[in-house]
């Protein structure tokens, strides 16, 4: 299948897509709403059979933004060698969005650090818990309102010591 050919099943298929095209990169921007429907058919219709990242924008004050945090699922087809990127927009309060670990086994780890470092919530994750902050901390450390030389959380956990010998 064809870029265009995937583009134009997937604008058959879902309403309110916005479609940008930088540098040979396709990127999709897709409504939150039909985030649940949009990634298994990308899977099952199209052949996007590699999730190859998923990550996350914090927008703060960021001119013309209307939505705070923007995740982005970079697909490939290791048939076709296409690739494309979709973006799913979230804003607070509601930072919930449907887990894609069903389909692709590799977004578990994924999901976890967007979760830990932005505090998204994946719904129907597996096992969405801490994967590099210590599990007491409670901010979310790559968002852009936490200050840069933390919130003074440093004391609250043990330190660790490596045996040199």
């Amino acid at each position: 299948m064809t870029q265009s050919a995937t583009l134009d099943k997937l604008n058959a298929a879902f309403t309110g897509l916005a479609v940008s095209e930088f540098r040979s990169q396709t990127r999709v921007v897709a409504p939150r709403e039909s985030a649940g429907a949009i990634f298994p058919f990308l899977k099952k219709e199209c052949g996007f059979d590699l999730l190859v990242d998923v990550t996350c924008v914090d927008y703060l004050n960021f001119r013309d933004a209307k939505d705070r945090f923007g995740l982005v699922y970079l697909l490939a087809s290791t048939t076709t060698n296409e690739r494309l990127t979709i973006r799913v927009f979230v804003n607070e309060p509601d930072l919930t969005v449907p887990s894609v670990t069903p389909l692709w086994g590799g977004a578990d780890w994924f999901e976890r650090e967007v979760y830990d470092m932005f505090g998204i919530i994946f719904d129907g994750h597996p096992d969405l818990r801490r994967i590099l902050m210590p599990f007491e901390f409670e901010a979310f450390p790559l968002r852009k309102d936490y200050p840069l030389q933390g919130r003074g959380e440093r004391h609250n956990f043990p330190v660790l010591t490596r045996n040199r010998g």
